[in-house]
C-alpha cells in the first residue's frame, strides 16, 4: 500500500474537517449513524479524513477505502472529483461513490456496497496504514 500518515490530516486543514463533521448534510449523518462505531461489517470508519489537499468525506483506513457521496450539485464537481480520485488512486487508497438519494432510499444497500467493496482487498494492520511498522 502507497498511503502514509505524512499525506493525512494536516494541520491546515483542522478547522476545514471540524466544520465540516458539525455540518454534515443529512446524507453524510444518516450513512455516518450506520458506519459508526464498527456498526457495517466490523469496520473502522472515519469522516472527513484528511489526504493530501483533500478532504474525503468517510474513510476506512484498514482497507483503505474512501466513500464518497454526490449531492446536487455534482455535476459542477465532476473535474474536481475526477483530480481527487486520481490522487487517492495514486496513494493505493480505493473511491466508492454513492448519490444521496441511494442513502435516503436504499441504505441497507449502500452500506452492503461499502462493505463489500471494503472486503475485496486484504486487510492491512492499521498501524502500518499510517506509515507505523505492524507489530
Amino acid at each position: 500500500m502507497h498511503y502514509n500518515t505524512a499525506k493525512a490530516n494536516v494541520a491546515e486543514q483542522k478547522d476545514q474537517r471540524k466544520t465540516l463533521r458539525c455540518n454534515m448534510t443529512p446524507a453524510e449523518a444518516i450513512l455516518w449513524r450506520a458506519l459508526k462505531g464498527r456498526s457495517a461489517g466490523g469496520l473502522k470508519f472515519r469522516r472527513q479524513q484528511g489526504i493530501g489537499p483533500f478532504i474525503l468525506d468517510f474513510f476506512c483506513p484498514e482497507r483503505l477505502l474512501c466513500v464518497e457521496l454526490d449531492g446536487s450539485s455534482h455535476d459542477r464537481r465532476y473535474r474536481y472529483d475526477e483530480q481527487r480520485t486520481a490522487y487517492l488512486r495514486k496513494q493505493g487508497i480505493r473511491v466508492v461513490r454513492f448519490r444521496n438519494e441511494q442513502v435516503y432510499t436504499c441504505l441497507d444497500g449502500v452500506v452492503a456496497e461499502i462493505v463489500r467493496k471494503a472486503l475485496e482487498t486484504a486487510s492491512i494492520h492499521p498501524a502500518s496504514a499510517f506509515g507505523h511498522p505492524a507489530p
